[in-house]
């Protein structure tokens, strides 16, 4: 299949346009996960209870999980698609799309069983309590034990079909379930409504991926003869350059997304030290911190289709111009949010829950999380750059600085020397010095294609 209108996309429109039609519905799509994040914080908010809302954040990092098998079969499979693109070759396309849908499918249906099988250990390990034990486990009942496999597969499926460059098209897909979710939320979860508690919110996200799941399956059949994206499981198959080009990509993310869980279970499990209001606090803080970090996200993962393809096609002038657009972009706007969540911390706590402790506690923290904010954007971009291009080493090292050597540390030593005040403060220590490092990399990568045509001592994984 050859579609102009996709390498006109890619090749020959301004990179401004190109970046903003790319990015921004994906940027979009995010901020609209982190309102419908938000609604289940927001509507069991309502309820005044900070044990339902200490259950909706004990149970976050196993949510947070699945964005594991997320980016070894969303972020590995788009990476390679976009690469076989720039190649014009069509054939791995297809192959790369089946082979990322059905396993991240079969991972989705693993995840599940795995977790009920093993859920009185995972409570446990979550940092539950007798108080708030039972609402984690409803919680985690629909979202996990019955809602992996929709949640994973949904977001799978936009990667792949933004791979093609359809950007508007994955983001819809993506809003269709979130926006479902934030209207179903006060139905399922207050008095007025079904009455479920943190239940009903785990309920309306479990329908709400469903519903995203059939928006791209019917877009799929109905682009079927004007799509890169296969699901028929013909094209299904473990060859080597396929496996190893996905997961050469998808490994080191997916180890990057655990590292993540790891970190945010540590961080739960010091701040449940002292009880639920400072969970329930660092909970909204947590998820109010999410919308800047989306928005870098949303822009790194946006440009990350443009970024492979002019990778594997050898356009390095045009990749990087690409970043350095996105980079304005993202850090000039992301460091006047930040001020304005440094300024305004009380007023954003309090939206969420009418509790004086809870809204101390968690001033306090958005004051310490806000300030990373501009320079994760920076190592966001970097990471986005190696995992388009194939680099999974690079993006692999930077996981590991990120959470095992500079913010897991961080977070024993200030909180023992600050304590509890100390833990949202950690993030901010570690990405000072990811985004200097990134920058480094990153000058020191484009200087090698300017002086060898190709990049400096790096194989591209499965390529």
């Amino acid at each position: 299949m050859n579609d102009a209108s996709k390498t006109q996309l890619f090749e020959e429109m301004p990179v401004p346009r190109a970046v903003v039609k790319l990015a921004v519905p994906t940027t979009i799509s995010c901020l609209v996960m982190v309102l419908y994040n938000l609604a289940d914080t927001y509507f069991v908010g309502m309820l005044n209870d900070p044990v339902q809302n200490a259950a909706v954040t004990l149970a976050a990092p196993v949510l947070l999980a699945f964005n594991a098998v997320n980016n070894l079969f969303g972020v590995g499979g788009s990476s390679m698609m976009s690469r076989a693109l720039g190649k014009k070759d069509d054939e791995t396309v297809y192959r790369s799309s089946a082979f990322g849908f059905y396993s991240a499918l079969f991972s989705g249906v693993l995840f599940a069983i795995a977790c009920t099988v093993f859920k009185d250990p995972l409570l446990t390990l979550l940092g539950t309590d007798l108080d708030n034990l039972s609402d984690t486990a409803a919680y985690m009942f629909w979202t996990v034990s019955c809602g992996a496999a929709p949640a994973i597969l949904n977001v799978v499926m936009g990667y792949l079909v933004r791979a093609e460059g359809s950007a508007l098209h994955a983001s819809i897909g993506t809003m269709s379930g979130c926006v479902l979710n934030i209207i179903l939320d006060p139905v399922f979860i207050l008095p007025w409504g079904l009455n479920m508690g943190a239940a009903g919110a785990g309920c309306a996200t479990f329908i709400s991926n469903c519903v995203a799941c059939g928006y791209f399956f019917v877009l799929l059949y109905v682009k079927r003869k004007r799509t890169y994206v296969c699901i028929n499981p013909k094209y299904l198959g473990f060859r080597r350059e396929i496996v190893l080009g996905v997961c050469g990509v998808g490994i080191p993310a997916a180890i990057q997304n655990l590292l993540n869980v790891t970190g945010m279970t540590v961080l739960n499990n010091f701040t449940a030290e002292y009880a639920s209001d400072a969970v329930a606090a660092m909970g909204i803080s947590q998820k109010l911190n999410m919308i800047p970090m989306n928005i870098a996200m949303g822009l790194s993962q946006g440009i990350m289709p443009l970024i492979s393809y002019n990778y594997a096609a050898k356009n390095h002038e045009r990749m990087k111009k690409t970043l350095v657009f996105a980079a304005k972009l993202t850090v000039g706007f992301l460091g006047i949010t930040s001020l304005g969540y440094y300024l305004g911390a009380e007023g954003l706590v309090s939206l969420f829950m009418k509790n004086d402790a809870v809204v101390g506690y968690g001033a306090r923290f958005m004051r310490g999380l806000c300030l990373a904010t501009p320079f994760l954007a920076t190592d966001f971009l970097a990471v986005g750059v190696f995992q388009a291009c194939g680099m999974g080493k690079k993006s692999l090292v930077f996981a590991v600085m990120r959470k095992i050597v500079l913010e897991i540390p961080a977070l024993y030593i200030l909180n023992a020397l600050f304590p509890l005040y100390g833990l949202a403060y950690a993030q901010f220590t570690a990405e000072i010095i990811l985004a200097a490092a990134a920058l480094f990399v990153l000058a020191r990568m484009f200087r090698g294609f300017a002086s060898a045509g190709r990049e400096p001592g790096e194989r591209v994984d499965g390529v």
